[in-house]
């Protein structure tokens, strides 16, 4: 799968500074009960025995405090600064910093991990940020490649079903910039399946979440020994 020659990558890039002040403006801009993926990812880690996890697109924190609670040992990563640092004083704020090491990092490069470090990685609507196909390609890899033989890569992403998929800004592949000046990649299952490369697939639910409401994919997947 290859991008659309005519993307506006500067324009990608943007998102971030747009999330910094998104987050800044509104401490809990999710709310503060953990996501409902996230309840059903500790069920599958607890059952699977899997208790090191990579969070990453962990935003301000709402999952991460979640895991930490439940007695995972949880990295989480996101590439806003205003998020980590929410993260950080949540995290002390609840006596869960012991359990719960937050950093700043864009998953555009490569994690800041040796290889086979986690049991599982778990993302909530990461893959479905400005990311072209090629960014998520790597970013599959880089997290087969921190995960252990067997480990759990649990993700969701809004998919081409959703109400808001072609709607607003057409910025390139299936990215549109939605009401809000956020932009959404919608993924296809045939993509969704694309990026499980290296991995065994467990499965591909579809639910729903917020007002809209969204429409999501929630993909299990294991590393291939």
């Amino acid at each position: 799968m290859q991008e659309n020659p005519g993307m506006d990558k500067e324009i990608l890039g943007e998102q971030q500074c747009h999330w910094e002040n998104v987050f800044s403006n509104n401490k809990s801009k999710f709310g503060e009960k953990s996501s409902e993926p996230a309840m059903k990812a500790a069920e599958l880690f607890k059952e699977k025995g899997k208790t090191k996890v990579l969070e990453l697109g962990a935003g301000q924190g709402r999952d991460s405090l979640f895991f930490a609670r439940n007695g995972f040992e949880v990295y989480s990563l996101d590439y806003s600064k205003e998020g980590i640092e929410s993260i950080k004083q949540k995290a002390q704020e609840n006596g869960l910093s012991e359990y719960l090491t937050a950093l700043q990092h864009d998953v555009r490069t490569p994690l800041p991990f040796e290889d086979e470090t986690f049991d599982a990685c778990y993302s909530h609507m990461l893959y479905c940020m400005a990311l072209t196909t090629s960014e998520l390609e790597d970013i599959a890899r880089e997290i087969r490649r921190v995960l252990k033989p067997g480990g759990l890569s649990v993700y969701t992403t809004r998919h081409t079903g959703d109400p808001q998929y072609r709607t607003g800004i057409h910025r390139g592949e299936d990215m549109w910039q939605i009401e809000g000046g956020f932009i959404v990649h919608f993924l296809s299952r045939e993509k969704v399946e694309h990026l499980s490369e290296g991995y065994d697939v467990i499965d591909i639910e579809e639910f729903e979440e917020g007002p809209i409401p969204r429409k999501l994919f929630r993909v299990t997947l294991r590393k291939k020994n």
